[in-house]
């Protein structure tokens, strides 16, 4: 059986995990810190695209910002989703103020905004907030 690539929550380094051993709780090779179990991971641009074009897992990002009160509403139905989902699907968030060049990248017209990658391609966006129900509904039915 194949590996699986998992990119680091912390370190944001590639690691190779037997697909048999993902829900196993791996550790990174190199920081040794768990792969999985972290929740949604705050990333800068960098990170974010090393996560959607080096994972083997579906990689869904949360754009938002600060001062919108429908992503502050979302952040904790994120979480929520991300406990469910975890080792099935990687949770990131991008803080759309911080990281501007990359928000205008990506074509961010609405917040929060939830795009789903696999294989390192869009595969879905969706505009506005949603609880952990719908989060998980919709990365299911898009990722079919």
């Amino acid at each position: 059986m194949n590996p699986t690539q998992i990119v680091c929550p912390h370190c944001h380094r590639t690691n190779r995990v037997p697909a048999q051993r993902l829900r196993e709780h791996p550790n990174c090779g190199a920081c040794k810190q768990p792969l999985f179990g972290v929740g949604p991971v705050d990333v800068p641009a960098e990170a974010m695209l090393r996560h959607v074009q080096n994972s083997d897992i579906p990689v869904v990002v949360d754009c938002w910002a600060a001062w919108c009160g429908p992503c502050r509403m979302m952040g904790p139905e994120f979480h929520k989703a991300a406990d469910v989902m975890d080792a099935q699907v990687r949770f990131l968030k991008l803080d759309t103020e911080a990281n501007q060049s990359l928000a205008a990248q990506l074509n961010i017209r609405s917040i929060p905004c939830l795009i789903l990658y696999r294989g390192g391609k869009e595969i879905a966006r969706q505009a506005g907030a949603m609880n952990s129900a719908q989060i998980q509904g919709w990365i299911q039915q898009v990722s079919r």
